[in-house]
């Protein structure tokens, strides 16, 4: 008897992407920004998790990471020389889920895509003063995190002019007793 948890996993195989083909249902849709942002993710962690397809190999899960990985997308992260396509020779690495009706497959995307949650308020303040304690600039939190450098200044707790003033990176004066008294 094949376990409904693992089946998935046992047919994980890298394939051309021009297998694939997106499917007409998906509600999610994702900034430039934040596709430059998904970009930066592999290149610094790697590619973590599959496409999940049919088994004609329409997308379930994973249109975005298919689009930043295809022969269109050019961007390429400060320090990188190739594109994903290039660096992966046109291959996706992708699951193949067999539902037993196409409800399956839509209740499968949006379920993929709803249970990645939402960045809470708090939470988040707390990860900025965290990283800015640690010794980390305004740019490469912003650069890191794909936020604007407003954002970050709405996650500390910084006059502007301190803010300013840390944004020229950390300008002399500026001791990190400072920022740990303020975070």
């Amino acid at each position: 008897m094949v376990n409904i948890l693992t089946a998935p996993l046992s047919t994980l195989q890298w394939v051309s992407r021009d297998k694939l083909r997106a499917n007409d249902w998906n509600p999610n849709k994702v900034t430039k920004e934040n596709l430059e942002l998904l970009t930066q993710s592999m290149f610094s962690n790697g590619w973590t998790m599959p496409i999940v397809c049919r088994p004609d190999f329409t997308i379930i899960d994973g249109f975005h990471r298919w689009t930043v990985s295809g022969p269109d997308w050019k961007y390429i992260p400060p320090g990188q020389k190739q594109t994903l396509y290039q660096l992966l020779g046109g291959k996706v690495p992708v699951v193949i889920v067999k539902h037993s009706d196409e409800a399956g497959d839509v209740y499968g995307t949006v379920t993929h895509n709803r249970a990645r949650g939402q960045h809470l308020l708090e939470p988040m303040k707390n990860i900025v003063k965290r990283l800015l304690a640690e010794g980390k600039t305004v740019k490469e939190i912003s650069k890191q995190l794909g936020m604007r450098h407003e954002e970050i200044f709405r996650l500390t707790d910084f006059s502007k002019e301190e803010f300013l003033k840390m944004m020229a990176e950390r300008a002399p004066g500026y001791s990190k007793e400072m920022y740990l008294r303020k975070v």
